[in-house]
């Protein structure tokens, strides 16, 4: 199925985010991962960011409430 790029940019804020509330942003594993999906989803990281900081409250919301239901997603 193909995603929309509303849908990539979506996944990979929430990856960046996500790295982002756990302090690991500075990994080897979230370059490899978030790199990795930039490429696949042919996005930038300023595209991301920018798309990040427009929704971050909800983006936050979706993280909260996966992690509370123990959820990888």
């Amino acid at each position: 199925m193909k995603r929309s790029r509303e849908d990539k940019l979506f996944g990979a804020a929430v990856l960046k985010l996500s790295f982002a509330m756990n302090g690991k942003m500075d990994t080897p594993q979230f370059r490899i991962v978030y790199f990795g999906t930039l490429k696949e989803f042919e996005l930038t990281d300023a595209e991301v960011t920018k798309y990040l900081m427009a929704n971050k409250q909800r983006l936050t919301e979706h993280i909260e409430r996966h992690r509370s239901r123990g959820d990888s997603k």
